[in-house]
Parts: structure tokens; sequence; C-alpha cells
């Protein structure tokens, strides 16, 4: 396409992962997101599951464009880059929402990155041509209630990256994730549009760990301002 630790939550004690009680004061539209191997995903069906509610999902593995990219990324960045634009424009276009509440769901983008990675991967042509049809889209963008934003060292997104296995990540380059969590960080130092957690996620375990998703999840419902940062030590969670 990891700040200053916090004491301990007042919030009472969330629900461990999997578990079926029921969330009343959950933030209804809450978007995760983070550079490539962070654990946006994971988090993401986690918190679908524990709020009960719908997720939307970035598409790509359904990019035919995506393998060829970081295998010769100059040659098909723009392909690439149109395929992601038009999809996530047409998800955002299919997100339900109530005229008063707004949407109820969990999304691991946020239709901002498209441009972040626009920016990070096309020449300056391209990029006018993307900017375009971008604008010619009109693209609807409702508002998050949270937007939570993971942060992690290049070795850990490649350690987990390589972890996974997706034959198209192999290619992917340390310089390339290095310049992407340098796009990232810049972007949300000045984001201001909703509330924003901005989580060290270098040491969770978010996907096995259920207590380490637990005190995720007291940040996430302890709703403290519009800027909080949530540092951990996993050895005392």
């Amino acid at each position: 396409m990891a700040e200053s630790a916090d004491g301990e939550s007042n919030a009472p004690p969330g629900p461990a992962a999997g578990s079926d009680d029921k969330i009343v004061d959950a933030p209804r539209y809450v978007i995760v997101e983070g550079p490539i191997g962070v654990g946006k995903t994971t988090l993401t069906r986690k918190l679908a599951a524990t709020f009960d509610v719908p997720t939307l999902l970035e598409p790509a593995t359904e990019n035919p464009f995506l393998d060829r990219f970081y295998r010769n990324p100059r040659a098909h960045a723009l392909s690439t880059q149109l395929f992601f634009l038009l999809t996530r424009a047409r998800q955002m276009e299919d997100i339900a929402s109530d005229d008063l509440l707004g949407p109820s769901l969990i999304a691991d983008f946020m239709i901002q990155k498209d441009r972040l990675f626009a920016e990070l991967t096309l020449d300056a042509q391209e990029l006018a041509l993307y900017n375009q049809i971008f604008d010619s889209l009109n693209i609807r963008n409702p508002q998050p209630d949270l937007v939570v934003y993971l942060q992690a060292p290049t070795d850990v997104l490649l350690r987990r990256i390589r972890h996974r296995g997706i034959a198209s990540e192999a290619q992917i380059e340390r310089h390339y994730l290095e310049r992407l969590a340098e796009t990232y960080t810049r972007f949300f130092h000045f984001y201001n549009e909703a509330p924003l957690l901005i989580v060290n996620a270098a040491e969770i375990d978010l996907a096995d760990n259920d207590d380490h998703f637990d005190a995720l999840l007291r940040e996430i419902m302890s709703n403290r301002g519009p800027r909080h940062y949530f540092n951990p030590n996993p050895m005392l969670l």
C-alpha cells in the first residue's frame, strides 16, 4: 500500500477474544490502519466478532496486478493503484448507512490510504492522472468513530509478512516497507478528522494472545479524547 506509555485504564475489562458477551457502548464505525504486516486484518476481524458487527476488508488478494507490482514496481504501479482505487471507492459506496447514526462496522482500511500509496509508488505524470480519476469519483467517506493506527518497526513487519507466507508478498523489499511506514507516520502526525488511537504493536500478539487483545480492547472502549497512545509492555499484560 511505534509512543509514550499510558497508565492503567479505569475502564472495565473487555471480554476475552471470542467471548459471546455483548459490548453495549462500542464505537459503531472503527477503522484499523497501519503498514503491511502490522496486523490490521487480524485486529479488524477480532473487533468485529467482539462487537458483533460486519467487517469491511480491503481487496488485496483480489488485485490481479499486485504480484506483478511486487516483482516490478515501476512497470505495474499505476494499474495496481487504479484497481485498488476503483475497488475501494465501490466499497465505500456500498457501506450501509443510517441517516442518524451512521454505519456499524469495522474496516481494515481508510480511503485516504489510497492516495498515500499512490504518492509513494507513482511518477509525476501517473500521479496527475490518478488524482484526476480520484477527484472525479467523488468518493463518499463516512466519518469513523475511531481510527486505530498500528505501528511496528520494519524488522517486525518483515518477520510477520514472512510468517504468514503469502506468495506475492515474498517480493516486498525492506526499503519499500521503510518508506511506507514513514508515509503513515507523516499522515497520522497531522490527522485530526476522527479520534485516533496510536498503538505500538511491535510486541503484542493480537492473533493468539487473549490478554493482549483484551488490553487493547480496554483502550478502544475508554475513548479518551481526540488522540491517545497505547504502548503496552507484554510482560505486564
